[in-house]
């Protein structure tokens, strides 16, 4: 309890601030008349408000330097002084348009909605985007916890957000969910240098508003990729660092063509060793757009992708070998006919996933628009691997006899595959004035895979030929969506919110599992997301919210084949407050979050490094969390956050000493009760910072039964990340260097693992429980530096 003291005090240091505050006030409008419900905001703050119904708005600032943002479908930006009372007009009619926005708005939540959320615009995204994943440039935000398996953030990455996994996450590109409709994972390494190409990002805490995709469990994440520039531009970056790592980036932009069209896009490949041994990754992607506007209709076509092989490290490092080899990886080793240890070199992940995106937005008038957005999504890849004495029937290969010799067993190498397509449609209409905000949509998607494996090296083959499958099954998914959901601005102070989504389900298999059991599946799944809220505005420094969500979601492949079929139920309570003093702003938000059936993790893995999830029956998750951005000074600012949180199954039950046990209360695994995290910015001019960024995690449990032996130590690490942007270079328009030095005071810690339990007799014949544990062991302190040259 002192330790969360402790932390609470120091995260609120220096809150307090005397220094003087002024208002900058003024009216919207368009082509002189009054524009109600502009969105008006200040960049990198929290600073913001809507124009009400004759186009007025009123901020209040600390003295200092800041860019005025009005958006309302189009754009206009205005970077003023505060130094006294000021009055800006604004009109609106020959405004820059950024209606890529426009394409994410019916996921996304406003400043005052009553949802937690947190917002990563490209500008800070830029400045931290040396080649690691999206998981780990958004290990900054409330509740998060990041984890890699080649322990130095390229590869293999995910995301916890309220101790819920990443398969509990929701994650959309340009409102398309992005998760994988069988796993309900997120594979970041399938797009890698995506941050190079994504305008923001959006992380929703808790059920948060109605989106595509399986419910959001823990959190959603929105991302919107790159806004359409009416600027001409190229751009080449280039990274070098630790454990050999090297990203290479090109970047174009025709700007605006025929006053019509702008055509942009991006080639990145990125390489590293990895931390573990072999942990090897070889990444390329690409990213191509076109935009054509004119007068309401704004089209955006798309095509992205990417290609991974990542050698395997997700088979970790137990309790002993962590202290004398940390960096060990036991995947691929086998033992060759001299008795000699070997690492098959190609034991490795090889995928690929092209995305094909078209959007269109279409203004009507002042209020109301639409969008209509299609999507197809074609993925192929297998995961290789090298089989020791593997059974040749169970293969399908033989029997082969050599001699008088019957082989049962031969070493082999084969592949697991997986090859899937996906296709969306999803359209929504938008009506918006300075009292009502209301959104309404439609979704149908329709995915279905082969899972297959094959055989394409054996030393006993038999007559079997290259590439024979062993195993055949598919799946198919299909699902209907339709929501609606509204803001209503009863008066200055107070707005409530509703949400309304139903949800239609379909899944389906025939054929084998890679295990070669067969699996039929015919489910459907009939789901009721409510949701409510209010927001009061107590004056204008204080705000206060309340709001309820409901998240319903269908099991995934692998609990249908671990027998689990009914489906999991959120009921979430969020309650917060917003504080706003101008130079510096306080969120704190209290939730709940009842769970029925919810899955939680037990700890293990399954045959392809995966966690294996279990019913916990009836659980929560209590929480506190606050975050802020504090002023310190001209040049020193800080922005801490603090998740204090318990997370209890409750009446747990499992099998132990070869009976069933009720447990009581147990923690969920990899809950940890504490999670903090800092950034301390010192920004002496708009073009250099130094950021320090620290980040606790508190124990954590990996299995639900509240093993000693499962529990993984809390780790506290800083990085130091630095930005220069020379802005008057010869021949370029600007370079930008930054700097990355990760774990700055090496620190041996791991940020993950896993956990297995199970009976065995002992030698006087009694059943006795054996537990066990893996780790996966972080890097040490490490350095990534880059330059980009702007044209």
């Amino acid at each position: 309890m002192k330790t969360k003291l402790f932390l609470l005090c120091a995260i609120l240091w220096g809150w307090q601030s005397f220094s003087q505050t002024y208002t900058v006030e003024g009216k919207v409008t368009d082509n002189g008349e009054p524009l109600p419900g502009v969105s008006v905001y200040a960049k990198s703050t929290n600073i913001g408000t809507v124009t009400d119904d004759d186009g007025s708005y009123e901020l209040r600032f600390s003295p200092g330097s800041y860019t005025l943002v009005f958006t309302f479908g189009n754009r206009r930006e205005f970077k003023i002084k505060v130094d006294s009372n000021q009055t800006l007009n604004v009109d609106m009619a020959n405004a820059k348009e950024a209606l890529d926005e426009v394409l994410v708005e019916a996921f996304r939540v406003n400043f005052d909605d009553p949802i937690p959320h947190s917002n990563l615009r490209k500008k800070e995204i830029e400045k931290r985007n040396l080649g690691q994943d999206i998981p780990i440039l958004l290990n900054v935000l409330p509740s998060v916890v990041s984890t890699t398996d080649a322990g130095n953030g390229i590869g293999y990455t995910s995301i916890r957000v309220r101790g819920s996994d990443a398969s509990r996450v929701n994650v959309t590109l340009n409102g398309i969910p992005y998760n994988d409709q069988e796993s309900q994972g997120t594979f970041w390494v399938n797009l890698p240098d995506f941050a190079s190409s994504t305008q923001n990002l959006q992380l929703q805490r808790g059920v948060g508003t109605s989106t595509n995709g399986s419910g959001a469990f823990g959190a959603s994440l929105n991302i919107l990729t790159d806004a359409k520039s009416d600027d001409a531009s190229a751009e080449l970056s280039n990274s070098f660092g630790s454990f050999n790592t090297r990203r290479h980036t090109v970047e174009f932009g025709t700007g605006l063509l025929q006053d019509k069209f702008t055509f942009s896009g991006r080639l990145s490949q990125i390489k590293s060793d990895g931390y573990i041994d072999r942990a090897f990754s070889d990444l390329k992607s690409y990213f191509l757009q076109g935009t054509y506007k004119e007068g309401g209709t704004f089209i955006k076509a798309l095509a992205f992708g990417g290609n991974n092989v990542t050698y395997q490290a997700w088979y970790g490092v137990d309790r002993e070998t962590l202290k004398t080899d940390r960096t060990f990886n036991p995947s691929g080793m086998y033992t060759d006919e001299s008795g000699t240890t070997q690492f098959y070199d190609n034991e490795v992940d090889n995928y690929k996933q092209d995305h094909y995106q078209l959007h269109w937005n279409q203004t009507l008038n002042q209020n109301w628009s639409t969008n209509l957005s299609l999507n197809y999504t074609y993925g192929r890849g297998y995961f290789e691997q090298y089989e020791e004495d593997a059974d040749l029937a169970f293969h399908e290969i033989g029997p082969v006899i050599v001699g008088n010799e019957t082989i049962e067993n031969s070493d082999l190498i084969r592949r697991r595959w997986l090859d899937n397509d996906y296709y969306v449609i999803n359209a929504t209409t938008n009506y918006r004035d300075s009292q009502l905000e209301f959104t309404s949509g439609l979704f149908y998607s329709y995915y279905t895979n082969d899972h297959f494996g094959e055989v394409i090296w054996s030393r006993f083959a038999g007559d079997s030929e290259i590439r024979d499958n062993y195993y055949f099954g598919t799946g198919t998914k299909t699902e209907f969506t339709a929501f609606s959901k509204a803001t209503w601005h009863l008066n200055d102070a107070l707005s409530v919110f509703g949400d309304l989504q139903g949800r239609f389900v379909n899944y389906k298999t025939s054929g084998l599992t890679s295990d070669k059991v067969n699996l039929l599946v015919d489910e459907n799944f009939n789901f009721f997301n409510p949701k409510a809220g209010a927001t009061y505005q107590l004056n204008t420094d204080n705000q206060f919210y309340a709001s309820y969500g409901r998240a319903q979601r269908e099991p995934r492949r692998r609990d249908f084949e671990n027998g689990i079929t009914n489906p999991e139920i959120l009921d979430d309570f969020e309650l917060g407050w917003r504080l706003d003093l101008g130079n510096s702003s306080l969120n704190t938000n209290f939730y709940y979050m009842y769970y029925k059936d919810q899955m939680v993790l037990t700890g293990a893995l399954d045959d392809v490094g995966a966690p294996i999830r279990e019913t916990s029956g009836e659980s929560y998750r209590l929480g506190l969390e606050i975050d802020a951005d504090i002023r310190i000074s001209k040049l020193f600012s800080a922005r801490p956050n603090l998740t204090l949180s318990r997370n209890e199954n409750i009446d747990f039950k499992a099998n132990l000493d070869g009976e069933i046990r009720n447990l009581g209360n147990t923690n969920i695994s990899f809950s940890p009760e504490i999670i903090a995290a800092n950034q301390l910015v010192f920004h002496p001019s708009e073009t250099f910072q130094i950021n320090l960024i620290s980040k606790f995690v508190g124990e954590q449990y990996m299995g639900n039964i509240d093993s000693e032996v499962s529990l993984l130590d809390s780790f506290f690490t800083n990085d130091v990340n630095i930005f220069y942007e020379w802005d008057t270079p010869p021949l370029f328009k600007s370079v930008v260097f930054s700097g990355l030095i990760n774990n700055v005071f090496d620190v041996e810690y791991e940020s993950n693992g896993y956990f297995f339990f199970f009976d065995t007799q002992n030698s006087a014949g009694q059943v006795e429980t054996f537990e066990g544990a893996g780790f996966y062991p972080q890097a040490g302190t490490n350095v990534l530096l880059g330059v980009t040259l702007k044209f």
